[in-house]
């Protein structure tokens, strides 16, 4: 049994109507940054996208970077899948109309996946701390503002140092398959990504006609890097 917590803009618990077919703990608070503030310990979040996308959007997205620990599901209409893509920064999403064995399996399954992943929260190399439990960046431990697709091309280069990606494998990894738009969105985003590494921007290095990689400084004590809880 999970403590689950819906995050929805209306004035009810009707998100889900499969969830009091199930034993779980639901608590139910409106969705808006205030009310996050004191919100109860859970499990799993649940956040309701059936009325407001771009409400939703950027609810999520503030949940990740503000440190949310547990999965996220989006609630949608058929009609709203078509909106949800990886810069929403959910783990999965869950039809309002679900039954209640296709809820419980998703519940299950975003829980383990996630206690799965739990041994790689942390990053350390080369003068460079992410947390991905708190979605945080550091360098030299000043903090960097990273936008969340920033973040994410940073630790996916952190994690396997010295090996080159091309620009398609980057956006296949860290935009995701159903990602529209060009290559050129690499680039953007390693220029703005060195502009706040500062000293360290040659940390993302460039390999000519193939693309980027992270390279660790020869003389760190570091060494390659070490991720641990």
């Amino acid at each position: 049994m999970a403590q689950l917590l819906i995050l929805t803009p209306a004035a009810n618990d009707d998100v889900l109507p499969a969830l009091p077919l199930l034993s779980h703990r639901v608590r139910v608070i409106p969705a808006s940054p205030e009310q996050l503030v004191n919100a109860p310990e859970s499990d799993l979040v649940f956040l309701d996208a059936r009325t407001n996308l771009a409400g939703a959007k950027a609810l999520s997205q503030i949940l990740r970077t503000t440190g949310l620990s547990v999965p996220l599901i989006l609630v949608v209409t058929e009609g709203g899948l078509t909106a949800v893509t990886p810069e929403w920064g959910v783990d999965d999403v869950v039809l309002e109309h679900a039954g209640p064995a296709e809820v419980d399996a998703r519940i299950r399954l975003a829980i383990g996946r996630s206690q799965r992943s739990q041994p790689n929260e942390r990053i350390q190399t080369s003068g460079v701390v992410i947390d991905e439990a708190s979605y945080s960046a550091k360098v030299h431990g000043r903090p960097l503002d990273l936008t969340y697709k920033e973040f994410e091309l940073l630790r996916f280069l952190a994690a396997h140092p010295s090996r080159v990606f091309t620009r398609e494998q980057l956006l296949s990894e860290v935009w995701g398959y159903d990602y529209f738009g060009g290559t050129r969105t690499v680039d953007v985003h390693v220029r703005r990504l060195r502009a706040k590494l500062g000293d360290l921007e040659s940390l993302i290095g460039t390999v000519r006609n193939v693309g980027y990689r992270f390279n660790v400084h020869e003389d760190d004590d570091e060494g390659a890097p070490v991720t641990a809880r």
